[in-house]
């Protein structure tokens, strides 16, 4: 025994108040089963400034602000300048959309088709013709009264039988298709002013939370602004962006042809033993856009010496630029392709970002001086020592000795390939510019979007572990900061590309899901990225899995799951070390 006295214990009443203990130090005492937000609003986190808090993390959940407070707990609000948050406000705000739309146009069916860089949602009406301008000043009218009436968003457990007799009964056969096959007896409905939906994932407690928005014409449709998570009260001047609509509509049509525009759909093509037809098509449809491209190139090759290619992470870059070369050498053109990696200056010498860590994603992290002396020496016929960049000891080191013959193009595949500022000294004429993304339209419903980002990620986490040796919680951890390098050095010169390239397929997340969900299952709960691992599992077991088997072996889809034929296939000089 110590010999210390022991502390006095004493008999107490059974307490009938929890305590919510705040990140910054303060602690709130209510009554057990007061929801969150009343803490919240008690602490003053309900303030526009610096963030509206939507959302809070408890025991490293993700939890709604109307969470019953049980016993005590430490929180870490969320607001809107958080991806969870954000995401949040987004989906908070279509329902408050689909309500006030349902209210004044019962007649008119809305579809969220697909997001626009500087924050907002691109839609559409069938049913009737495209709301006019007047119209939606009213829908947004609406909106904004039903905001400052703070009406309550209620949340229900429904039996999954009468959630699909209620979207039987209202026409919506996108969600009936989806449920069909839904393994779980219930489905979790949100209701506003009489009105229920699913939505997949969390919401606000009311439409007060929503005040930052608008609706802008955008024929046909329209836009649903909101604010982005960097300007997370603000919404951002409307940009236009002719060239990537086109693009959505392009693989819009793609949909509509294959009969797949929604997730019910593709799983019942599946299903249906249409799994090879699906698979067939989507693939011609690349093949046809890449060799349109190589013939764009072909018929302007006796001034055109330079290609660059351009697009964020995991979007096919390099399978795309393979069979670009394939179609050019049926043209009759021999590319040399130049990796723009290996004119990274020396580590100690690259710029670094407000946390004093190297920052490889500007365009002084490349020696711009060098290669365009280099690249206007090869455009003139002359002979030039590539750099040859090694990555484990952050040094430039001699590389190969190239010319470019008459007849050539340079294909040059990097970050910062459609920014102005890469090649300003050649003539606009001897250069093409091509933009590739993966650019999904295949929503899981109308109301319920697939987000472009999250395909990608899916993608990289399957081919980081596969390829890099990489778990699905580094690839995750890594994510953030990859996503705001897009955000600052490649979406903003998206429409300075000749063509855009959608490299997203159709029946792609059917095939990720077998082999993305047991790497997403490895992260535990309370590691790095388990919210966001269990968010992904939540969103692709709507998918019906498919067999690698039948994918084309140059399928862009290859160099994320493995087996391509073009591995070998190597156009470039100087790979980096």
């Amino acid at each position: 025994m110590t010999s210390e006295s022991p502390a006095p214990v004493t008999r107490a009443a059974p307490r009938t108040t929890a305590q919510v203990a705040f990140t910054d130090g303060r602690t709130y005492e209510a009554p057990v089963g007061a929801p969150l937000e009343q803490y919240v609003r008690a602490a003053g986190l309900d303030q526009p400034w610096p963030s509206p808090i939507v959302a809070a993390l408890i025991d490293n959940q993700l939890r709604e602000l109307t969470f019953q407070v049980e016993r005590d707990i430490v929180v870490r609000p969320l607001g809107m300048n958080d991806r969870d948050g954000s995401r949040i406000y987004r989906r908070s705000l279509t329902f408050l959309l689909v309500v006030a739309a349902s209210e004044l146009f019962p007649e008119a069916r809305l579809t969220v088709d697909h997001s626009v860089t500087f924050g907002g949602f691109y839609c559409e009406v069938e049913g009737r013709a495209p709301f006019t301008p007047a119209e939606l000043a009213r829908i947004e009218a609406r909106m904004r009264e039903i905001v400052a009436q703070d009406e309550p968003i209620r949340k229900q457990r429904a039996p999954l039988a009468d959630a699909i007799e209620l979207f039987r009964q209202r026409g919506e056969d996108d969600k009936v298709r989806l449920l069909r096959r839904r393994n779980k007896g219930y489905l979790v409905l949100y209701e506003m002013r009489g009105y229920a939906g699913y939505f997949h994932g969390y919401m606000t407690p009311s439409a007060g939370y929503l005040p930052y928005f608008s609706l802008h014409p955008y024929a046909p449709g329209f836009i649903l602004r909101f604010p982005t998570r960097r300007q997370n009260t603000v919404l951002e001047p409307v940009i236009e962006y002719p060239k990537l609509v086109a693009v959505f509509r392009e693989y819009g049509q793609t949909l509509r042809l294959l009969g797949v525009q929604d997730v019910g759909a593709l799983n019942e093509a599946i299903l249906d033993g249409r799994t090879e037809e699906t698979i067939l098509v989507a693939e011609a449809r690349h093949e046809q856009r890449i060799a349109r491209i190589a013939t764009q190139i072909a018929e302007r090759h006796e001034q055109l010496r330079l290609v660059l290619i351009a697009g964020p992470s995991s979007s096919g870059k390099t399978t795309f630029s393979k069979r670009l070369a394939v179609q050019l050498l049926a043209n009759g053109i021999r590319p040399l392709a130049v990796e723009l990696d290996n004119y990274f200056v020396d580590r100690e010498l690259s710029p670094r970002d407000e946390q004093g860590n190297y920052n490889f994603e500007v365009l002084e992290a490349l020696d711009l001086a060098l290669f365009n002396e280099q690249l206007a020496a090869l455009m003139a016929g002359e002979e030039v020592q590539l750099p040859r960049y090694n990555f484990l000891t952050g040094k430039r080191e001699p590389g190969s000795v190239i010319r470019l013959s008459p007849g050539q193009v340079l294909l040059i595949e990097g970050i910062h390939g459609l920014n102005p500022r890469l090649v300003s000294g050649v003539p606009a004429e001897r250069v093409f510019r091509i933009y590739i993304s993966a650019l999904t339209q295949l929503n899981i419903d109308r109301y319920n979007r697939v987000s472009t980002t999250d395909n990608r990620l899916i993608r990289r986490i399957v081919r980081d572990a596969g390829t890099r040796g990489y778990s699905a919680a580094d690839t995750i951890g890594r994510w953030e900061s990859v996503h705001s390098g897009e955000r600052d050095f490649i979406f903003p010169y998206q429409e300075n590309a000749d063509v855009m390239f959608n490299s997203a397929l159709v029946y792609e997340l059917s095939a990720l899901k077998p082999l993305a969900e047991p790497l997403l299952r490895q992260i535990e709960p309370g590691e790095p990225g388990y919210i966001e691992a269990k968010r992904l599992l939540a969103f692709i077991q709507w998918f019906e899995p498919i067999p690698a088997d039948p994918i084309p072996d140059n399928s862009i889809l290859r160099e994320f799951i493995g087996g391509s034929n073009l591995e070998k296939f190597a156009p470039w000089v100087g790979a980096p070390a």
